[in-house]
C-alpha cells in the first residue's frame, strides 16, 4: 500500500494516490467541500482534480452536485461568474460502513456512507443475563443488513464495551464476554463473507472520541482528551485526529485509576478506581436508587431528576466534583487543548456544570489555571461509537488498496 507520493514510483501508482487522497478529503469534509476547494486544499491541478473527480464518479464512489445545493453555498453560486464548481458527496450505489454499537445489554446498527451520513439500521435488547444469545443475534443481523445492500459494504466496525486488545474483550462486564475474539464469535473470522470487508473491533470510548474528534466537538483541535461515562469510565487521547491506543490496544482505561482517592474493591481487581465513584452504579448508589436493570438510564433518569429532587441533586453535585477532580489529573498528566465529554459525563457537565468546574479548578496544577483546557460537551450524542466504529472502517477503505478492491 502507498501511504504517500514520494512512495510512488509509477504514473498509475501516482493516479491511484490521488484518487485516495481526494476520495478521503470528500469523507472527512463531510461531502460539503467544492471541487475547487479540494483542488486547493491538495494542491492538484485544476484538470488533475477534473480527471480524479470523472474517474470516481464513474466507479459509482461519488457524485457531483451542483453547489447551490447546499445552502451555505447558495448565495456564494450565484454572485459567482460563470459555471459555478460542483461539491462532490457520496454516490447513491456508493461505499457503505456497517458500524455496530454493543453493549451489555444491547446493540445497535447503523449504516454510514461516505461523508459520514449515517442511518440507523436495528436495534435490539435482551432480557437474560447471558451474552452469546446477544453475539448470535447480531451476527443473523449484519448477514441480513449486508443481504439488503448489495454488495455496497466495505467492512464492519464494533465499538465492544470493554477494553480490546488483538482484537478480544479483555475485561467485559458480562464474564461469558471474557476472552471472546468478536470477529471470529460473529462466524466473520476476520473477513465478512461475499468480500464485505474487513472486521475492525474497538473500545466504544476510544471511539466516541475518535468521533468526536473527526466529526465532532474536537475536530480541529491538535491535542484533545475525550472522556465517556456509562457503567464504567474510558476515553482516549488524540493527537491529530489519531487515538492513542497503547502497546496492547488498551489504553484509556482512565475509569480504572485512584483518581478520587476512594478505597472499594473494583471489578477489575484494583482497588478505588475512578469509575466507582463516577460511573452509573455510583450515582445509583448515592441517590439510593436500584443498581438493576439498565443502569446507564436510570442513572441519566437521577441526572434529569437533580433539577426538582434534592436527593438526586446532592447525588449529582457529588459525582460531578468526583468527575471535576478526575478530569483535572488527567489533563495535568497529558496537557490536551481541550477535554471532549460524552455520555454520563456531558449529562453531568450540564446539570452540574458549577460543581465539574469546582472539582476540575482544584486539581490543575497552579500554572494551568488561569486558562484550563476547555470542558466540550459532545455533539455527535448517542452516535459517537458507531461514527467512530465507521471511521475504523473507512480509514481502511480510504487507501490505493482499498479503493482497488472497490467491486472487484
Amino acid at each position: 500500500m502507498q501511504s504517500d507520493a514520494g512512495a510512488a514510483t509509477t504514473s498509475a501508482e501516482l493516479r491511484a494516490h490521488n484518487l485516495a487522497r481526494l476520495l478521503r478529503a470528500v469523507h472527512d469534509g463531510g461531502g460539503r467541500r467544492t471541487r475547487a476547494e479540494l483542488t486547493r486544499l491538495l494542491g492538484l491541478a485544476r484538470g488533475t482534480a477534473t480527471v480524479l473527480v470523472r474517474e470516481l464518479g464513474a466507479q459509482e464512489l461519488i457524485t457531483e452536485l451542483p453547489a447551490d445545493v447546499l445552502p451555505e453555498r447558495a448565495e456564494r453560486a450565484q454572485r459567482a461568474r460563470g459555471r459555478p464548481t460542483g461539491v462532490p458527496s457520496a454516490h447513491k450505489k456508493g461505499p457503505v460502513a456497517l458500524a455496530v454499537e454493543l453493549r451489555d445489554d444491547s446493540f445497535t446498527i447503523a449504516a454510514f456512507e461516505l461523508t459520514g451520513r449515517c442511518q440507523v439500521l436495528d436495534r435490539w435488547e435482551r432480557d437474560t443475563a447471558a451474552g452469546t444469545e446477544a453475539l448470535k443475534q447480531l451476527t443473523a443481523a449484519l448477514v441480513r443488513h449486508r443481504r439488503k445492500l448489495s454488495g455496497r459494504v466495505i467492512g464492519i466496525g464494533v465499538a465492544a464495551p470493554s477494553p480490546v486488545s488483538g482484537g478480544k474483550m479483555v475485561q467485559p462486564m458480562l464474564a461469558d464476554w471474557h476472552g471472546v475474539d468478536i470477529a471470529e464469535e460473529l462466524g466473520l473470522d476476520g473477513r465478512a463473507a461475499n468480500d464485505t470487508g474487513p472486521v475492525l473491533v474497538g473500545n466504544d470510548a476510544t471511539l466516541a472520541g475518535l468521533a468526536e474528534a473527526r466529526r465532532g466537538v474536537l475536530s480541529g483541535v491538535p491535542v484533545a482528551l475525550h472522556l465517556h461515562v456509562a457503567t464504567g469510565i474510558g476515553g482516549v487521547l488524540l493527537t491529530g485526529g489519531q487515538p492513542s491506543v497503547g502497546a496492547h490496544g488498551a489504553a484509556g482505561e482512565f475509569g480504572h485509576m485512584p483518581l478520587t482517592g476512594g478505597r472499594e474493591p473494583c471489578r477489575c481487581g484494583a482497588v478505588g478506581c475512578w469509575e466507582l465513584d463516577v460511573g452509573a452504579p455510583g450515582l445509583l448508589r448515592l441517590a439510593g436508587q436500584s443498581e438493576r436493570g439498565d443502569r446507564v438510564e436510570a442513572a441519566a433518569q437521577v441526572i434529569a431528576a437533580a433539577a426538582t429532587d434534592p436527593v438526586s441533586a446532592r447525588a449529582v453535585a457529588r459525582v460531578a466534583r468526583s468527575l471535576g477532580r478526575g478530569i483535572g489529573a488527567l489533563v495535568n498528566a497529558h496537557d490536551p487543548e481541550a477535554v471532549g465529554l460524552s455520555g454520563l459525563a456531558a449529562s453531568l457537565f450540564g446539570a452540574a456544570p458549577a460543581a465539574v468546574r469546582e472539582g476540575y479548578l482544584s486539581a490543575l496544577m497552579r500554572f494551568r489555571r488561569h486558562s484550563p483546557p476547555e470542558l466540550l460537551p459532545s455533539t455527535l450524542g448517542g452516535l459517537g461509537a458507531l461514527t467512530g466504529a465507521a471511521e475504523l472502517v473507512f480509514d481502511a477503505f480510504l487507501t490505493p488498496r482499498g479503493l482497488a478492491a472497490w467491486r472487484q
